[in-house]
Formats: C-alpha cells, structure tokens, sequence
C-alpha cells in the first residue's frame, strides 16, 4: 500500500510483523528484503529445533560446533558485551529464559532453587570461541546460547547495507522494536515512542532522526501478572529475575541497530544515574529513559529532536 510517495510492504518474522517503507514501488526489492531477514532468522532462531545457534545448543558439554561466519561474529559480539563490568546483557541466558516461559504459555514464576540451578548454567565465560575455526563450545552441560536480544539489530544492519547496495537512499524496516532509517525525507524519519502500558497507539513522545537507528525496549512488551504484583521479560542475569528498577522503558539512538540493542540492555540494567554517567563517554549512543514515576530522561539531543506528547510525564536530562 502506498501513502502519498511511501510505499509500504509487511510480512511476519521472527515472531514479530516487520515493516517496510519505501519512496518507490517495488514489490520485487521488497520480496528479497524479507527473503534476507528469514535466511538470517533460520541461522540464529532458537524457536525451532534446527538452527545453527540450537546446534550449538544441543551440542552443550560434548564438542565445539563449527558455524557460518556471520553467526560466528555475533555471538563474539554477544559474548563481549555479556563480559561488560556490571553488564545484564548475557548471551547464554537461554536456560533462565525457558524457565520463565515469559510471553508463552504456561508462564509462572519459578521456585527459587530452580532459578539457583540455572544460574549456574549461564555463564558467559563458559562460551568458548575458536577464532580460527569459527566453532563455538559451550562448557557446561544444559547451557543454552539465546541471541534474541540482539539478533534483530544485526538484521536491521544488514537489511541497511542491502538496501544501500541496491541504490535506495531513502527507506525505513523496522522490525518490531528495532526501526533502521536511511536518508531524511522531508527532514527526517518521526518514529514513536510508546507509552508504558497503555493503548498501542499511546505514545509519551516522538523522535525525528536521519540515517539513526531507534531501538526500544520495555516492561510492558511481556509480561504476566501473578500474586498481583507484575513479571515482565527483560530478566537480570545476575539474580535470575526480571530486573526491578525505576525503568519502564529504555529508547537508544545510534547509527547501527546492533549497539542499540547491546544498548538498551545495557542500560535497562544500569538505571538512569548510572546509564546517564556512562552515556556521557559516548558521543556515538544517546537513550530515552522514560520511568515508573512518569519522567522521561534525555542523555542529550544530538542525534534527534524529542517532542514530548503527554502532559503527564515529567521531561529532564542527564544534566538535571
């Protein structure tokens, strides 16, 4: 369908509807896209039983597996952002994330001595990587890799690279939580975000960029209630619960969807204080931190201009 001169085209993936958006009609270009997001969705799925990253899995305590390259760099990059000093991003996860069962059925908290268990089995270091051989072991048995916290930023990447080899200079794919811009028509790309459990089209401000990545991540994306208080899916490797902080949600601007991802994890972990004092060495990384008690904080405004749409919410900065 088209909107004045936007095309746009949609499909399913990952789980996810994607989309994509582009200044000329072109099923065709359109149709590779999403052919290019599931080849890489068969390597790094761990939603079905064959996929490289499951036969890393399956192969857990027993021998290294030798992987294609682009799976190989990911989980190097996975593995060093999981080694960051007091970093919740952790790419061996998988186990503490099937325990929950957060967004699928039958999801409930777990005892606490399952948890213990499980911890024990989600060590980064555990991952060992074989440069030259471009194999991945996993030391423990009934370790699991999960790549989902950051898998759709490399395919937003790639799906940018691809679509600038094709000669678009213009264009948008998002990918539900991940959005890559290319270009600025008329300006710049308006891209939403949302308002913390509210209506899907509730947002407490939007953002315009230009050739940015816009990656999101939020309590209210999965979660569950029980016992009246609420259980949502970004779990703290640390403790094995889901992380407890002032934060709704965290907003990360950058130029690759990847560090986005890294990113919003990162900082969901830190807080808004410490996700402030470490965003100010990074001039390449600015966030949107919006919180429980209704303030949404900017670590600066570089790379995007915010315009706040809901009166209810408190604007600041880091500097405040």
């Amino acid at each position: 369908m088209s909107d004045n001169r936007v095309w746009s085209y949609s499909a399913v993936l990952m789980g996810s509807p994607i989309l994509l958006k582009l200044f000329s009609h072109d099923e065709a270009l359109a149709s590779r896209v999403f052919s290019l997001i599931k080849q890489y969705e068969d390597l790094f799925t761990v939603n079905r039983a064959d996929s490289q990253v499951m036969d890393i899995n399956h192969a857990a305590g027993r021998h290294p597996v030798v992987v294609s390259r682009p799976v190989y760099e990911l989980i190097k990059c996975a593995k060093a952002a999981s080694q960051l000093p007091e970093s919740a991003f952790n790419l061996a996860i998988g186990p503490l994330v099937k325990l929950w069962r957060i967004g699928f059925k039958g999801d409930s908290v777990p005892a606490a001595d399952e948890i213990a268990a499980r911890l024990r089995i989600t060590r980064p270091q555990d991952v060992i990587l074989d440069d030259a051989a471009a194999s991945v072991f996993l030391a423990q048995p009934g370790m699991e890799i999960d790549l989902g916290a950051i898998a759709k930023g490399f395919i937003a990447d790639r799906v940018r690279d691809y679509l600038h080899q094709q000669g678009v200079s213009d264009g948008l794919i998002n990918l539900g939580g991940n959005v890559q811009t290319l270009g600025s028509p008329q300006g710049g790309w308006s891209i939403g975000v949302k308002k913390p459990f509210a209506a899907a089209d509730a947002l407490v401000g939007s953002i315009e960029v230009v050739n940015k990545s816009v990656v999101t991540s939020g309590t209210y994306e999965r979660y569950f209630e029980q016992d009246g208080k609420l259980w949502h899916h970004i779990l703290d490797p640390r403790s094995g619960y889901p992380l407890n902080n002032e934060l709704d949600s965290v907003t990360v601007i950058s130029t690759d969807s990847l560090d986005g991802d890294i990113w919003t994890t990162l900082l969901f972990g830190l807080g808004v204080e410490k996700g402030c004092a470490l965003l100010r060495q990074r001039q390449d990384i600015e966030a949107i931190f919006v919180s429980k008690n209704r303030e949404i904080t900017l670590s600066s405004r570089r790379q995007f201009r915010f315009t706040p749409l809901d009166a209810s919410y408190r604007l600041t900065d880091c500097t405040a």
